[in-house]
């Protein structure tokens, strides 16, 4: 079940991980989005879900696999494709 507290931080980690599909193709522009600062939010954010977030949400952040947890989110994980871990 879903906290208001975890509905917040969920809805925060989809913010952030739009940003940083945004800022990835935009890396070879001058004054590029600064990837290691969304990547540090998106650290803190999975460490704020803790264990009561979704066990594949939870896989796919601790793989860095931030275009699944994205899709996850949009609820469209059956989009991702199986990868060499067997999830």
């Amino acid at each position: 079940m879903k906290t208001g507290s975890q509905e917040e931080t969920l809805a925060r980690l989809a913010l952030t991980l739009d940003e940083y599909l945004a800022a990835v193709p935009r890396q070879k522009e001058l004054g590029a989005p600064d990837l290691l600062a969304i990547f540090a939010r998106l650290d803190a954010l999975e460490t704020e879900l803790g264990p009561q977030a979704p066990a594949q949400l939870r896989h796919y952040l601790h793989q860095k696999s931030y275009r699944k947890a994205w899709l996850f989110l949009q609820d469209r994980d059956a989009e991702n494709l199986r990868g060499n871990c067997g999830r």
